[in-house]
């Protein structure tokens, strides 16, 4: 994408800051995650504008966690985070910190607060504090401790440092205005009382400080010139351009943008670890999550994902994207790269009556059409073979142009053959298809060049088993984001988001390793799963050839 295709309203703007020079020509951004769950997909949206703005710019952009909260973060998701960001193809170099890491100087710049009379420790109770806030139509009433002398504001909030109170307490609170119609503004929280361990800082600390008193300052330690953020912290603006105002400290610049919402899933770390927790799906890294982590294992490339946030680009107001468009560039990248092989789902057996009993024939066959530089494999082809149970019809429609009692089809790459015999067991269910081939037609292509349908098939002899994991939407509401009050997110899960099966697929894959890529041919793109092994292999559908999600959506209604 080009540059004049890539502009956004942000990148004018600090094409502005860059002309009118408040930050010297530079341009510095990061990405703060705070490390309470696995990065999803609307993360990758934040990545890529912090770290593309940052490379367009020839600017940098940090790596930084906002750790402001024992009891949610730990070292795991710090170590999960810097993975899917690598994997998405992104770098910040030596540039990599905690918000932890500030807590110090976080410290003495609320001391500082304290003594300019701009904070104070207040002892109402959580409660208490936010019914003393007031709501949208009502103004907030100042707390009875909000005019405490400066002298006593210091003895009390060093007396919190040193662990002189129980948890609720007291907190440390900025003086700014309680009449305020942005409630942010209503003398917010800046520190509290918890007595948990920091899972980087141990138990040096027994207050800490909230997320909007360490982002701003944070920021402003860090030098960063452009601080990006979504929609919902832009009433959190005034906020943090007062904290640096009042501190008068280096001042960067915050712009927010449109999150993205996509169709199917849910984008709340709340809602993504209740999931986990009560094992709906199997981790924060199974394939129907919306995490990074999840996609990756599920089988979509990486260059994909930034095509398709490329694409929706910068916005300034919320949207729901459908995670067809995302799939849609899953297809295009894997249909120019994956692999094509032939995998049976739902197998019948055929027996070519007069096909020799001891020959083999091995078939070339492209690797990938798409890339005539892929080269060719080799394919086995023996007497008995499977094909796909719903390639054939004992008394077909008008329209079915597959194979049936007398009729003709092609074998990829093989031969011809005709259906000449249906055999069922006692329940008169079809068990095997008696066929006969046409020893002319080798290689698939027949002499007096007659059309035929042609059909994916599997050596019996050279059958490989590999389990399948059919997956899909993780719930059947496409816009999760407005759900009825007397109902659950949980509700709207789809029974059907994963169906195991066993295919009979060509030898070849027995060589594949976990994370491969590969189409199965007239079905689906699958990726090998982590869990795979020599012995049971193992395939996540990644995405079918076509979006047939529409027609579900629409009997899923109905059931409804």
């Amino acid at each position: 994408m080009t540059e004049e295709e890539r502009s956004d309203f942000i990148r004018e703007a600090i094409e502005e800051d860059i002309e009118g020079g408040p930050f010297g020509g530079r341009v510095h951004t990061r990405f703060p995650p705070e490390p309470n769950g696995y990065l999803h997909i609307g993360h990758a949206k934040a990545i890529s504008i912090n770290f593309g703005i940052a490379e367009d710019f020839d600017g940098l952009c940090n790596l930084r966690m906002d750790d402001t909260d024992p009891t949610k973060e730990k070292w795991e998701y710090v170590e999960a985070i810097k993975r899917d960001i690598r994997w998405l193809g992104y770098d910040w170099e030596d540039r990599f910190f905690f918000a932890s890491d500030y807590f110090g100087q976080l410290y003495e710049w609320a001391l500082e607060l304290i003594k300019k009379g701009k904070a104070y420790v207040d002892d109402l109770s959580a409660e208490q504090i936010s019914a003393y806030r007031g709501d949208f139509t009502t103004p907030g009433r100042e707390s009875p401790y909000r005019d405490r002398s400066v002298e006593e504001n210091l003895e009390l909030f060093e007396r919190m440092r040193a662990g002189e109170f129980e948890e609720g307490e007291r907190v440390l609170r900025a003086k700014i205005d309680m009449s305020s119609p942005n409630m942010n503004m209503r003398d917010p929280v800046m520190y509290r009382i918890l007595y948990e361990t920091h899972y980087k800082q141990g138990d040096d600390w027994c207050i800490y400080p909230t997320y909007d008193w360490t982002h701003g300052q944070s920021d402003s330690i860090e030098g960063i010139t452009h601080s990006l953020c979504s929609l919902e912290f832009e009433d959190h603006r005034p906020l943090y351009n007062w904290f640096l105002e009042a501190l008068e400290i280096y001042h960067p610049r915050q712009i927010e943008f449109a999150r993205l919402n996509l169709s199917h899933t849910v984008m709340s770390k709340r809602y993504l670890l209740q999931l986990v927790e009560e094992g709906r799906v199997e981790g924060w890294d199974d394939p129907r999550m919306p995490t990074i982590s999840g996609m990756r294992r599920r089988g979509f490339p990486p260059s994909a994902i930034r095509a398709f946030l490329d694409e929706i680009g910068v916005a300034k107001a919320d949207s729901l994207i459908d995670m067809d468009m995302l799939e849609h560039f899953v297809r295009d990248e894997l249909n120019r790269t994956a692999p094509r092989v032939m995998a049976v789902m739902d197998p019948l057996r055929i027996v070519i009556e007069n096909y020799p009993e001891d020959q083999t024939d091995v078939f070339e066959v492209d690797i990938n059409p798409e890339d005539p530089a892929s080269g060719k494999r080799k394919v086995p082809f023996s007497r008995v073979l499977y094909i796909e149970r719903g390639d054939f019809r004992e008394d077909p429609p008008k329209r079915f142009q597959r194979l049936a009692p007398g009729r003709e089809v092609r074998l990829k790459r093989a031969y011809l053959i005709t259906c000449e015999e249906v055999v069922k067991d006692e329940d008169g269910e079809i068990v095997e298809l008696r066929c006969t081939y046409d020893p002319e037609t080798k290689g698939g292509v027949a002499p007096d060049g007659r059309y035929v349908r042609t059909l994916h098939w599997v050596s019996a002899d050279h059958a490989l088993d590999v389990e399948v994991r059919l997956y899909d939407r993780l719930f059947a509401k496409a816009d999760m984001g407005d759900i009825p009050e007397d109902k659950a997110f949980a509700d709207y899960l789809n029974p059907d988001s994963l169906k195991v099966t066993t295919a009979k697929a060509e030898p070849s894959l027995a060589e594949a390793e976990p994370g491969d890529r590969f189409q199965f041919y007239r079905k689906s793109y699958v990726c090998v799963d982590e869990d795979s092994t020599e012995d049971h292999p193992v395939f996540n559908r990644t995405v079918p050839l076509r979006s047939t999600w529409a027609k579900i959506e629409k009997r899923l209604k109905r059931r409804g």
